[in-house]
């Protein structure tokens, strides 16, 4: 399993949102670099982000594709992309950040 991961739940259907992109990104200076990426699956979540890379401390962020999202459920949406930036001082550990989504808002925080 990834040292990041993630699991999204549609919270306008009431139930896991499979099938949405999700790319994780490195902050390398004022830039981000794409280091991984995934569909969620039948229950909203992605595991295989990093694949076996090794965590390292510093900044990181989860882009979701929730523009793409909604269009395949044939729903109008005001986010076309939510960004998660956040930091790792302990690369040690894992990181888990669920996403509850809906057309028009979204919440996250830091699962375990």
């Amino acid at each position: 399993m990834s040292a990041i991961t993630t699991h999204v739940l549609d919270t306008s259907r009431g139930c896991p949102a499979a099938g949405l992109r999700v790319e994780l990104q490195m902050r390398s200076g004022a830039e981000w670099k794409s280091i991984g990426s995934g569909i969620t699956d039948a229950n909203g979540r992605c595991a295989t982000l990093m694949g076996d890379k090794k965590l390292l401390a510093g900044g990181y962020r989860l882009l979701f594709d929730a523009g793409a999202y909604f269009k395949l459920q044939h729903a109008e949406t005001f986010y076309s992309e939510i960004p998660i930036a956040f930091e790792i001082l302990h690369p040690e550990a894992h990181y888990h950040v669920p996403l509850l989504i809906s057309p028009f808002g979204y919440s996250t925080y830091r699962g375990s």
